[in-house]
Parts: C-alpha cells; structure tokens; sequence
C-alpha cells in the first residue's frame, strides 16, 4: 500500500506516494521523472544512480524513497540556474567529458560533493572521489580535467 510522503528535491518540496519497497531511485525517475537519475547495476556498485542527499553522494538504488523524507535531495536537474549550467556541467561539455553520457549525471553529482568539501583537489583526490563511479566510454582522464577545470573555474 502506497504511502504519503513529502520530499525536498531540488529544492522543492514534492509530495509522492511511494510503496514501502519502493527506491528513491525509482521514485525519481518514475514518480517525479527526473530521468538524469540512471539505472546502472540496481547494486550501489556502478554508482550510475548517484545523487546528494543533505550533500553526500548516495547510490538511490539503495536508499527506500521513504527514507529520503526530511532529507534535501539534489539530482543533476536542480544543477542550473535557469537557463544557466552550473560551472561543472559546463566544464563537463568544455573537456568533452563524456560519450555515451550514461555515467555523466552521476559524475557531476559526485564532482559537486567534492569540490563543495574541497574546492581545491589535487588530481589524486579527484579520481578517489569518483572512483565509485563507472564509466565505460572515457576512459576518466576527461572527466578528471572537468572536474579540475570546474574546481579553477568556480575558485574565481
């Protein structure tokens, strides 16, 4: 039996009816359609599904939709400003961080985490962050400069 919930999502809160089963994952993407959230291995080891939760990176195939109330939740959608990117999304597109674009989402969501804990990683600190984050087009060397790139970019 579904149950009422409200959840912050990007800074809105949303009211949902959720079976108790049920991931935040596939509340996402769909309840609220935020397709950005991918579905990868459905395991927490691919970290395809990753968003912050009160700014931690969280695998949402792992966490209940339920246990998300009272948290913020922040998918790569609630990045931009308006029509504006966020610096990390732009620098994703500036390094050609990406191909198949399936990890992308996730990459971003774990890059933010980082660089609003530490916004000036060295190379080695980058690629431990989104060491949980497979990608299977890049080869990450790309997506370690965005990230370095971004962490420049936002440090003024």
């Amino acid at each position: 039996m579904k149950q009422r919930t409200i959840l912050k999502i990007n800074g809105e809160e949303q009211e949902v009816f959720v079976n108790p089963n049920q991931t935040l994952l596939e509340v996402l993407r769909d309840e609220l359609h935020l397709t950005g959230v991918k579905e990868g291995c459905g395991l927490g080891e691919c970290g395809a599904c990753t968003v912050l939760m009160d700014g931690i990176p969280v695998r949402s195939c792992l966490v209940l939709g339920l246990e998300a109330e009272g948290k913020a939740i922040l998918t790569v959608e609630g990045l931009a400003n308006g029509g504006d990117l966020h610096p990390i999304q732009r620098a994703f597109i500036d390094h050609h961080a990406f191909q198949c674009g399936f990890c992308t989402p996730a990459m971003i969501m774990t890059a933010k985490a980082l660089l609003e804990k530490n916004p000036d990683p060295t190379e080695s600190e980058v690629i431990r962050a989104i060491s949980g984050n497979i990608c299977r087009c890049t080869g990450y060397k790309s997506i370690v400069s965005a990230i370095m790139g971004a962490a420049r970019e936002m440090k003024g």
